[in-house]
């Protein structure tokens, strides 16, 4: 395997087909670029960045439409996105997807970011690609969000729309492309780069939705980016807690011990990222307790096990203190 910075090689696929739809040819562009073919068939090879710019950077000065990216909703396919992908697709709702997506980004491009932020009109999602307010930088976005918007289209419907969009790029000399891809006012030449789904759209459960099949993609996306990206550690942390947990608590001791640190080094760690050892446990066994709570084929009996606790009523009491609710009034709630 390559080095972890740098982008899933199989979503530069995607460009590749980008291109052809425009008439080029995309062996030629490819070969061009330096990328072999044999590259794709390591689902886990990595493009490095310059590669990537250099290529959105000769697509663009190869294809005369500004709004060619755009386009790339016509080519994309969950494999190109690897686990992700699938992942994406048995997703309960968008909100959960996109929270999936915010918190995995980093096997997808070590470079890119994204953001759920919360507002009274719904959830926006915010892309950072990581090249500013460039020429290159315009073009992965309307890249990036324009397959982002046909996944939720993907998994709600082909009818939906974004209520709001927000681009860095100027406004183009004709931006009717982007109004009609998006459906909605686009707001150019502004802050960041994002779109916003209105509170039923993104909490409405989702027909696609298998919860089994997202907690067990899930464990594989955590297990990924732990073994990835080694100096994250709080994934690090997380990926043996979830695999743990089941047969008892684990004490930071072993933590520390299992990622080749001692203890003081595993908290002065975490301390940097101003967390504790007891802060990671929590948030993992409440991470874990949501997906379970969704499962209807396990009762909180079982669950309460499942995470390691002795009795129904500390788990309870627990999950009380992390979300404010019962486990049982979480489970019966609308779709988050």
């Amino acid at each position: 395997m390559t080095s972890p910075e740098g982008s899933l090689a199989t979503i530069w696929l995607i460009l590749f087909r980008l291109v052809e739809l425009h008439g080029l040819d995309a062996k030629r562009f490819m070969r061009e670029l330096g990328v072999a073919p044999e590259t794709f068939r390591d689902v886990t090879a990595r493009l490095p960045v310059h590669l990537g710019d250099a290529a959105f950077a000769k697509a663009s000065a190869q294809i005369s439409d500004p709004a060619f990216a755009l386009r790339a909703a016509q080519c994309w396919h969950p494999s190109n996105l690897g686990t992700m992908g699938y992942a994406w697709l048995s997703s309960r709702t968008l909100h959960t997807g996109l929270k999936r997506m915010e918190r995995f980004a980093r096997i997808l491009g070590s470079r890119v970011t994204y953001r759920c932020i919360e507002e009274p009109a719904g959830l926006r999602f915010v892309l950072d690609h990581g090249r500013g307010d460039t020429p290159i930088g315009f073009v992965i976005a309307d890249f990036s969000l324009s397959i982002l918007v046909d996944m939720c289209r993907t998994n709600f419907g082909s009818k939906l729309n974004a209520t709001a969009v927000s681009l860095r790029r100027p406004l183009p000399a004709k931006p009717q492309p982007w109004r009609d891809f998006f459906g909605c006012t686009i707001k150019f030449g502004a802050a960041d780069d994002s779109f916003l789904l209105d509170r039923v759209t993104v909490d409405t459960p989702l027909p696609s939705a298998n919860i089994p099949l997202a907690n067990t993609f899930d464990a594989i996306l955590t297990e990924q980016l732990a073994s990835c990206f080694n100096d994250d550690i709080l994934s690090r942390c997380k990926a043996y807690l979830l695999s743990e947990l089941t047969s008892g608590l684990p004490t930071a001791h072993e933590v520390a011990s299992v990622l080749g640190l001692s203890q003081r080094s595993l908290q002065r760690k975490l301390h940097e990222l101003g967390l504790t050892y007891q802060n990671v446990l929590d948030e993992t066994r409440h991470e874990l307790a949501r997906r379970y709570l969704q499962d209807p084929s396990k009762s909180v009996t079982e669950i309460t096990f499942l995470l390691g606790f002795s009795e129904q009523s500390a788990f309870t009491r627990a999950f009380r203190r992390w979300s404010g609710m019962a486990p049982t009034s979480y489970r019966y709630m609308p779709a988050l």
